[in-house]
């Protein structure tokens, strides 16, 4: 068990952030693992996001810098895969063609219109968002972007579950799809929600409801998403993985501003 807690680790790691680790596993067992501990990824994303904003505010800069330099951190560490499956995966369900041509547009290299329009609101509402957020002290906007990159990631374990398909017999989708247990995922998710409440106790009894209705509301508007894109594409692919991702790691965001 041990063992397969380390593969997992490392797959978490190996294929959902560009933080060096090698993947000595790619079978099933090894993706439920993997799938299992992405929030643990998500933390960690969300840690190296807040190091820098937070420098930047304390050292002087104004909190739209922070923000930006907070918003980008995910990006690099991702290489920028989630935005591009997001930008895929608005182009795919706004073709408006049958799920076979909707997946070949996503796959295609270029971006369309509708996926440059998603991005563009996304990074702005995230943006602005940390901005708003780093405004009134840095803890808030660090706290915020670690609990963004958890949630973000615990979308990816719930999305995982067994009874989602994959749309693609080959690719991230197909690797990962089906493999976490339904109680599995649901015993994660119930971590990370109360961790995200616990980390909102830090700004009082409001603080703790508000961040875990923000992973709340996060989780519904991924679920939903999730739900469309299975009825769409007939499953899900890697790009559909990182819509989701983005789509989490922005409504939790929201949901902070809030209020």
């Amino acid at each position: 068990m041990t063992s397969l807690n380390s593969h997992g680790i490392r797959f978490a790691f190996g294929t959902l952030t560009v933080i060096p680790v090698r993947v000595t596993r790619w079978d099933r067992q090894a993706a439920r693992a993997g799938m299992l501990c992405a929030p643990l990824a998500g933390l960690v994303v969300g840690v190296l996001a807040a190091v820098p904003g937070s420098l930047l505010l304390l050292f002087g800069s104004g909190p739209l810098l922070a923000a930006v330099a907070s918003a980008a951190v995910p990006a690099a560490l991702t290489r920028g895969l989630h935005l591009d499956g997001l930008a895929d995966t608005a182009d795919g369900l706004g073709s408006g063609k049958p799920a076979a041509d909707a997946l070949r547009i996503m796959k295609q290299s270029d971006i369309g219109p509708f996926g440059v329009i998603t991005l563009l609101f996304v990074l702005l509402a995230q943006v602005a968002v940390l901005q708003q957020l780093y405004a009134q002290s840095w803890v808030r906007g660090a706290v915020a972007a670690v609990a963004a990159g958890a949630v973000a990631r615990l979308a990816l374990t719930l999305a995982s579950r067994s009874g989602v398909p994959a749309a693609r017999p080959e690719g991230l989708g197909a690797a990962v799809a089906g493999t976490v247990p339904v109680r599995g995922a649901v015993a994660v998710a119930l971590v990370t929600v109360a961790a995200c409440a616990g980390a909102g106790a830090l700004f009082g009894g409001y603080g703790a409801l508000r961040y875990g209705l923000a992973a709340l509301a996060a989780l519904a508007a991924a679920q939903l998403l999730l739900r469309h894109c299975v009825r769409r594409f007939g499953g899900v692919t890697g790009d559909v993985f990182g819509a989701l991702a983005e789509t989490a790691a922005t409504v939790t965001l929201v949901g902070l501003a809030l209020g």
